[in-house]
């Protein structure tokens, strides 16, 4: 029996935005929980993760927007930014499943979430969608706000695997302006976790929210250090997934040699 605490959420609904396995012609059934354990100065969800825009919703309520997403035919439940609400979505998600829940579950999240966490959730999870945003942790405390990312991120990602395998798991990577070398490190870390990692680099950096106040972060990524990502990225031998477009928010292109049964 659900005890009826409240869930805040933005949005839910259809999304096309994730990555190609991840919504076919069919969609992802998106729910953006209102929140984030992280303080990004540039985060480009902002009035979400940051201002907690949202409805607070019961669990009742939470595990019914599932089932509805799954009866209009989406390709899996996307979970964006649940780490917060990990205590509170876990008993509905499993209610949702006893109840004919059949659909794919994916957690999608900024992977500075804690192993325990993620142990709890074994068995409901499918599919782990993770950022490793900072391969150094001055940067990381600089436009975060937060202390360890690269040994939080590591261990999570790490779970995540253990859990589904990596071959149900893609790691995204952002590039930031003026932080290549933030990119070269956390692709040589994606690597270190596992080779076989299905890795999503993207190219969507806009300097919202607060990015004016760090000048070197305050414009988009150029072609020369996409470019320069990219290449690195193909040295290391990380060629399973894809790129995205540079200047495209959803264009996701088939650079990459080789697949894995996720990819």
């Amino acid at each position: 029996m659900l005890k009826e605490n409240k869930i805040k959420i933005a949005w839910f609904g259809l999304h096309f935005g994730e990555e190609p396995p991840l919504v076919l012609d069919k969609g992802a059934g998106t729910i953006f929980f209102s929140g984030c354990n992280l303080k990004c100065v540039f985060c480009q969800n902002w009035q979400i993760s940051q201002e907690g825009l949202g409805k607070y919703y019961t669990q009742g309520e939470f595990k019914k927007m599932m089932m509805e997403l799954q009866d209009k035919g989406a390709l899996n439940i996307d979970l964006v930014s649940p780490t917060i609400w990990a205590e509170i979505i876990r008993e509905p998600i499993a209610e949702a499943r006893k109840e004919g829940l059949k659909i794919p579950v994916v957690w999608n999240s900024n992977a500075y979430e804690s192993v325990e966490i993620l142990k709890s959730f074994e068995v409901l999870v499918d599919f782990y969608l993770p950022d490793f945003k900072y391969g150094d942790n001055e940067i990381a405390f600089k436009y975060s706000g937060v202390k360890n990312y690269v040994e939080k991120a590591k261990e999570a990602i790490s779970e995540m695997i253990r859990q589904v395998g990596v071959e149900k798991v893609i790691v995204r990577h952002m590039i930031i302006p003026n932080n290549v070398e933030n990119s070269k490190k956390a692709l040589r870390l994606i690597k270190e976790i596992n080779p076989d990692i299905c890795l999503s680099l993207i190219s969507q950096y806009e300097p919202t929210y607060k990015a004016s106040g760090s000048p070197e972060i305050n414009r988009n990524v150029n072609e020369k250090e996409f470019k320069e990502v990219f290449s690195y990225m193909t040295d290391l031998g990380l060629e399973k997934g894809w790129v995205q477009d540079l200047g495209s928010h959803n264009k996701f292109l088939p650079d990459f040699k080789k697949e894995n049964p996720f990819c």
